[in-house]
């Protein structure tokens, strides 16, 4: 479905606005937007999580457990190692988007509305 069309889906009701600031809330804090972007690769342990956000194990795995509250991220547990995947794309849709708005803040031109180079010049 066109993301124009599910924009005008959607409900405007109160209720459904709420719950869109409690999912930019969870966002609003840059180790889970680095988390999220880090599993957009695939399944992840937390200490690979660490790793990647440069963050301790324990604030990573905080962290992690607000995300899967919301029901951002999902888990597996393989004898005493947990795995983390994101549950859905609607997480990284969102921080994607975010990101390229965030690009217009600090670029009149921002990098994402350049054409790419014609190959055949």
């Amino acid at each position: 479905m066109h993301v124009d069309k599910q924009a005008r889906d959607l409900e405007l009701d109160s209720n459904s606005a709420e719950l869109a600031v409690e999912v930019f809330t969870m966002l609003a804090d840059a180790t889970r937007i680095r988390l999220i972007l880090a599993l957009r690769a695939g399944e992840l342990s937390v200490t690979r999580l660490a790793d990647i956000v440069e963050k301790q194990p324990a604030a990573v795995s905080q962290h992690l457990a607000k995300l899967r509250l919301a029901r951002m991220v999902t888990t597996r547990r393989q004898g005493t190692t947990v795995f983390y995947a994101l549950a859905d794309e609607h997480a990284l849709q969102l921080v994607t988007a975010a990101l390229l708005q965030a690009e217009h803040t600090v670029d009149a031109s921002p990098r994402h509305h350049a054409t790419a180079p014609d190959p055949t010049s």
